[in-house]
């Protein structure tokens, strides 16, 4: 069980992001798209009724987390991705690296 007030986070893949609940009010997101095996990260946001929490810190190591679960990789196109994985290098093996052609894929992706 959930201590009250603990943020929960779930992933929503009907809307292709992972979501960070506290008191069960949507805290934040990280948004991806998925490519062949890889998890593309090019958006995270929390609210600012929740900002310096750590919020984004748990949101995106639990998102991680799943990825690692499910075999997948992360390439961090968001900057607040980027700069996590680059700071926890226990996810740096996780990581691929961001080139022109993920980009060109990730545009063509969210038009």
């Amino acid at each position: 069980m959930t201590q009250p007030g603990a943020p929960v986070v779930r992933r929503a893949d009907d809307k292709h992001r992972y979501e960070i609940l506290v008191d069960g009010e949507l805290a934040g997101f990280t948004e991806y798209r998925d490519r062949d095996r890889q998890r593309v990260f090019y958006h995270t946001e929390i609210g600012d009724a929740f900002a310096g929490r750590g919020l984004g810190a748990v949101l995106v190591e639990q998102a991680l987390t799943d990825v690692r679960e499910a075999g997948l990789r992360a390439v961090p196109v968001c900057p607040y991705v980027a700069k996590f994985v680059r700071k926890h290098e226990e996810f740096a093996d996780l990581a691929d690296p961001v080139g022109a052609e993920v980009l060109r894929w990730l545009d063509t992706a969210l038009r």
